[in-house]
């Protein structure tokens, strides 16, 4: 088979993988749109929205009544569809990379696993991190630490969240981390490189996944500031989690961040001393 067939065959793999993980994420945003624009609805009309936003009751609700297990379970559901929005643009050259090594298997006679099973990994970590955020929001609704629109309900808490995110951010964890999330030629070389069974590449993806929520988790805690249901601040901190791995700045811009969080972090805390 020629080099031009071939990297015709690279170039089409690229192009449906690509078109996949697009759909995939205009999917997930379309759901968090919907969502916000109901729970807008739903707490300017003062209602629980009744059966569509049924779900969201605990948190429009005055007085934060006890979660129910439905309500527990639309909450999980939006953290995980939010999350495949947030996280799926930053993973995107990890996942064109093993589309192309996998063709390139192929070729030589050495199959891999398939993409998707690479992808589930990934996302089964971040599902993994939806249970604990939900788990998180659930006991804030319930210390009232958290407004009906799931921000921040004092200066000395959001401002504590800003902070501590500020200091993540130097943090050894934190750059270990963001170095994987960077390099994912390097990451693939120190774990022997793409698996050609199923279950080894669902755990390489689950590995990648993991070192991402290090790298990123306690910037998803900022939603708990900016409103869970603040699309402009979701939208902010998807471009800065993408720009952290793709932009060839080292450490630079995630520290200026830090500084700049931390900053902000104790001017609320002092304002509300």
């Amino acid at each position: 088979m020629t080099n031009a067939v071939i990297n015709a065959m690279l170039r089409r793999d690229r192009a449906i993988v690509l078109s996949a993980i697009v759909v995939i994420i205009a999917l997930a945003w379309a759901y968090v749109l919907w969502l916000a624009a109901n729970m807008r609805m739903g707490y300017s009309m003062g209602t629980s929205m009744g059966k569509t936003m049924h779900g969201m009751n605990a948190m429009l609700e005055p007085g934060f009544r006890p979660w129910s297990v439905v309500d527990f379970t639309y909450m999980f559901v939006m953290w995980a569809v939010m999350m495949v929005g947030m996280m799926m643009p930053s993973v995107t050259p990890m996942v064109l990379l093993y589309a192309n090594v996998g063709r390139k298997a192929a070729e030589n006679g050495r199959p891999l696993a398939a993409t998707g099973w690479f992808v589930a990994g990934y996302l089964l970590a971040w599902t993994a991190f939806s249970l604990a955020a939900t788990v998180a929001q659930w006991q804030l609704s319930r210390l009232a630490l958290i407004t009906p629109m799931m921000s921040s309900a004092s200066d000395l808490f959001g401002g504590l969240l800003l902070a501590a995110a500020g200091l993540y951010q130097w943090s050894p964890l934190k750059n270990a981390c963001l170095t994987h999330c960077q390099s994912p030629l390097g990451f693939l070389i120190s774990r022997g490189g793409f698996s050609a069974s199923p279950w080894g590449s669902l755990r390489l993806g689950a590995e990648h996944g993991s070192l991402c929520i290090g790298c990123c988790w306690v910037l998803m805690a900022l939603l708990f500031v900016g409103g869970v249901m603040n699309l402009l601040w979701i939208a902010g901190l998807t471009i800065f989690i993408l720009l952290e791995k793709i932009v060839p700045t080292g450490r630079f811009v995630p520290r200026l961040a830090g500084a700049v969080m931390a900053a902000a972090g104790l001017f609320l805390i002092f304002r509300a001393s």
